[in-house]
């Protein structure tokens, strides 16, 4: 094997100063309703936001402590391995250059620059990205530094599952986001070396399942990179990552855009954990193959909590609105003084807050003396909305939600 114990072993003695050791973290009210003891291992917590922090520490410090170091660093990246080997460069003194996706989320772009990284847009994808930061290497004589293929990156993220197996020695299965592998790789070397019988399941988005048909043998599908789980969208996994879980991964499960959405809305709602799209990859995957996992200890890591501020919001927002607790309706009133009045203290009486009101006139195919409110309303959820309805009906006035 490419990678040892030993060597995630010894990884985790060079990082253990300039690395959180984050906690891993029982998490009952997320697993008491799908029988499964669920554990977390909050790598969120990181001072960048991500396990990427563990590999780019290791990598880095490696080659500043090699016979010839280099005169700087070139990445390729997303959002979380920049901002790991951003940090961990300025902090040992090299100069670094991140190229990332044209389409990165702001803040990510933001937050790497703020490490001290010149940032170079370019592409659509982490493939292309990586293309290019490989030319520029070439060009200035600097290092590349992989995200996932590199067996140093991999002892790196290996230290997750030694932490968390220290922590939470009972646990019998892990559930691991996967993109190019090289967290999942790196904790299934640990794992399986401190417990062979423990059982490793990896996580693909549908739209991306890179992994999944590599280690089926199945041609790549059409690549949908396009989702909320981005940090995870890697059209081509990594060859040492792939060699490691061909001999320890269970499976690759598959979860959708969905699952994604209703996990980070779950994470933070019930345990006031902020997880990125890939981040809360593991925990879709339990919730929507909760079979596997039933009356097992079972951990997953929330790999990155970077999500874009507004993407979250829109998120939490959109999980409000799916129970029930925000609702939208379209009510037809008589256009004349003191209606509006009486709808808004007949939702405030029902019990409901209003949030938002618009008196629409114009676009509509009501009558000249008739208008439309649309009103936005915070509600006890799906069945109060319906009372409200059912209420402003009785007063004759037709309503139905949007």
């Amino acid at each position: 094997m490419a990678v040892t114990p030993n060597d995630i072993e010894q990884a985790h003695e060079a990082i253990r100063d300039h690395v959180l050791r984050t906690p891993t973290v029982s998490a009952p009210r997320l697993g008491e309703p799908l029988n499964v003891r669920l554990w977390l291992k909050l790598e969120n917590l990181q001072y960048t936001g991500s396990f990427k922090d563990r590999g780019s520490c290791h990598k880095l410090q490696m080659l500043v402590a090699s016979d010839n170091p280099p005169t700087g660093v070139i990445a390729a990246s997303a959002g979380n391995h920049a901002q790991g080997v951003a940090y961990h460069a300025r902090r040992l003194g090299l100069p670094a250059t991140i190229v990332m996706p044209l389409t990165t989320p702001f803040a990510k772009v933001e937050r790497t620059e703020g490490h001290g990284a010149k940032v170079v847009l370019w592409g659509e994808s982490v493939a292309e990205c990586t293309d290019h930061a490989k030319q520029l290497a070439q060009q200035s004589g600097q290092v590349f530094v992989h995200p996932y293929d590199d067996e140093q990156i991999v002892a790196g993220q290996g230290t997750t599952a030694l932490e968390m197996l220290e922590d939470a020695p009972q646990l019998d299965m892990l559930v691991v986001p996967i993109g190019g592998g090289g967290l999942c790789s790196g904790m299934a070397i640990w794992a399986k070396h401190v417990n062979p019988s423990i059982r490793i399941f990896g996580v693909q988005t549908e739209g991306c399942p890179s992994m999944h048909a590599a280690l089926r043998g199945d041609p790549a599908p059409k690549f949908n990179t396009h989702t909320l789980a981005d940090g995870i969208a890697v059209k081509a996994p990594g060859a040492i990552p792939m060699k490691i879980l061909e001999e320890h991964l269970e499976d690759v499960l598959l979860v959708s855009e969905a699952d994604i959405e209703n996990a980070v809305q779950m994470l933070a709602a019930q345990q006031k954990i902020v997880a990125e799209g890939a981040g809360a990859a593991g925990f879709a995957a339990i919730l929507r193959h909760p079979q596997i996992f039933e009356n097992r200890d079972v951990g997953t890591v929330i790999c990155g909590g970077n999500i874009d501020r507004r993407m979250l919001s829109t998120v939490l927002l959109r999980g409000l609105k799916r129970d029930g607790k925000i609702a939208k309706l379209r009510i037809q009133i008589h256009d004349v003084p003191g209606v509006l009045s009486r709808v808004t203290q007949m939702i405030g009486a029902a019990g409901a807050d209003v949030i938002d009101i618009e008196h629409q006139r114009l676009f509509n195919k009501l009558a000249p003396r008739e208008a439309e409110l649309h009103v936005v309303m915070e509600t006890k959820g799906a069945q109060h909305v319906e009372r409200i309805l059912a209420q402003l009906r009785q007063a004759n006035f037709p309503a139905e939600t949007i």
